[in-house]
């Protein structure tokens, strides 16, 4: 049975940025990193928090992600277009997220595209960065070939999340963030790090069977959400993010999991609205329909569950030990 450890907060801040630094990250990519990895472990979704964090180092290493990068941001009306440079995506999505608010602040509109990046994180972290700006916001990201076009066995379409975030002006935005596979790659691979079985119904091994290995599951395929509906859905995100950016699609980038091979060259777009100048009523209008929602018992807003978690956090984290001891090895590196 895999260890755990109990680790602050800020002693996680600490070594995180430590080992990113010993890999030549520069200042504000380890810090908009660390501080992503760290809120996907307070909202309790380890699958994309520090876990994820020595594939990157590993990959920093070889090369595969340059850790030197620098997102360029250019602005052309409406439209901003980032070039991550082939580093980690948080930096680039921070910057561009930025840009996106402030286009949309004065078109009405905007939208964000990203290229030549790498893993999006949790989907809903920069669309609720804006909705807490008054701005509805959505977020679509590819990734590596995990799921089969509907009909077929060799994946093309990476899991590709979508999230969405709407803003209210007395309580936390709502925000909705989903996979299309029907579960995130990211608890597959948690699950063959703690050498355990995987639930029936999440992925196909190579010959499309239902599989519950996980080792069979990376090999294989992710089952869509929805089946036909996640799978089409999938493809739409591929065109919006590497179709528009000029990105590998989900068949073409190489995995996030894997320290050799070229860089992923996945990409990402986020589309922001001020909805006051589609509507002056729009604030008030909105929670007629939250309102009923809510009249029903047993319904929740999405994102409420991670608000709890959020507001519930005692700043402690239980985290595996060997993923701390991997991370200390990592933060020791002399260059």
């Amino acid at each position: 049975m895999n260890k755990q450890v109990t680790i602050t907060l800020e002693a996680a801040r600490k070594l995180a940025m430590k080992a990113m630094r010993a890999h030549n990250f520069g200042n504000f990519e380890a810090i908009a990193t660390t501080e992503a990895l760290l809120n996907a472990e307070r909202d309790g979704l380890p699958s994309h928090g520090l876990s994820r964090l020595p594939f990157y180092l590993e990959q920093a290493a070889t090369g595969k992600v340059d850790a030197t990068a620098i997102p360029k941001v250019e602005i052309d009306g409406a439209v901003v277009r980032v070039d991550a440079g082939h580093g980690l995506a948080f930096s680039a999505v921070t910057v561009g997220v930025k840009a996106g608010i402030e286009s949309a602040r004065k078109y009405g509109l905007s939208a964000v595209s990203i290229a030549r990046s790498h893993h999006f994180g949790v989907a809903g972290a920069p669309v609720e960065v804006a909705a807490n700006q008054g701005l509805m916001a959505m977020g679509f990201s590819n990734a590596p070939s995990a799921m089969a076009p509907w009909g077929g066995s060799r994946p093309l379409y990476g899991t590709n999340p979508i999230a969405f975030a709407c803003p209210r002006q007395n309580a936390e935005p709502l925000l909705i963030d989903l996979s299309l596979s029907k579960v995130a790659r990211g608890k597959v691979m948690l699950a063959k790090k703690a050498g355990k079985l995987i639930p029936d119904g999440w992925a196909l091994d190579v010959d499309g069977r239902p599989t519950t290995d996980p080792d069979a599951a990376i090999a294989g395929s992710m089952v869509p959400a929805g089946d036909a509906k996640g799978a089409t859905l999938a493809l739409m995100v591929e065109l919006l993010t590497a179709g528009l950016a000029g990105g590998h699609f989900g068949f073409q980038a190489s995995s996030f999991f894997e320290a050799e091979g070229d860089a992923p060259n996945t990409a990402h777009l986020i589309l922001l609205f001020d909805p006051e100048r589609f509507s002056s009523s729009f604030s008030v209008h909105i929670e007629t329909l939250f309102e009923a929602m809510l009249d029903q018992p047993g319904v929740r807003l999405p994102g409420d569950r991670r608000y709890q978690l959020r507001r519930e956090f005692d700043g402690l984290l239980l985290l595996p030990s060997e993923l701390v001891a991997n991370l200390e090895r990592h933060a020791d590196v002399v260059q």
